[in-house]
């Protein structure tokens, strides 16, 4: 079980769709994936190492507030992570998430429940490494990975935010679904739909 360059621009791309039809809620990533889809196809190298770069680099000049360096860590790293590849094993994958994860959490210094995108990226990196690990098949670990992140999310609501924007609402952010927990869904389950789809 591969996933090429192209599937990695497939998925950048579905990820692009998936944040635009939410963009009411994630404004400054929908304009910051815009940006990206423009560079998609300048890019003739068939290293999804950089290709993934050149995505954080896209999103950290052109995504306001915290979240186009914390967005742009986590391209950056998962394409450190998959530096001269042309193919990803679903073991390269758990490498690159949980590098990805890495990063985010030492540029943002969140941790878990503080209502941040880590918050759905954490149990997803879990779930994926659990499921590789058990040599589940690719399509239901990317599945798994995707549901932890969901849960992870939905888990935000009642939460007071203490990290990011959302924290300077104190006690009003309560009851309210973490924009970067719901981005961060959003990239897995279009993770698990591109890469899955032809891995069954």
């Amino acid at each position: 079980m591969t996933v090429t360059h192209d599937d990695v621009v497939r998925w950048i791309r579905a990820f692009a769709d998936a944040i635009a039809e939410n963009k009411d809620s994630l404004t400054d990533l929908d304009s910051g994936m815009t940006a990206v889809l423009g560079k998609l196809d300048g890019d003739g190298s068939a290293d999804i190492g950089t290709l993934l770069k050149t995505v954080g680099m896209t999103l950290v000049s052109s995504v306001g507030g915290a979240g186009g360096p914390l967005y742009g860590t986590l391209f950056l790293r998962l394409g450190a992570a998959a530096a001269g590849k042309e193919e990803l094993t679903d073991e390269d994958w758990v490498a690159m998430v949980t590098a990805g994860v890495e990063g985010v959490q030492s540029r943002g210094k969140a941790e878990p429940e503080d209502k941040t995108m880590v918050d759905a990226l954490i149990p997803a990196r879990d779930a994926l490494a659990t499921a590789v690990a058990a040599g589940e098949p690719f399509a239901g670990a990317l599945r798994s990975a995707a549901a932890a992140a969901e849960e992870g999310m939905k888990a935000t609501i009642p939460l007071v935010a203490r990290k990011g924007r959302a924290s300077y609402l104190g006690e009003r952010s309560a009851g309210h679904q973490d924009p970067g927990a719901t981005s961060s869904w959003l990239l897995m389950r279009t993770a698990a739909e591109t890469f899955g789809d032809h891995t069954e």
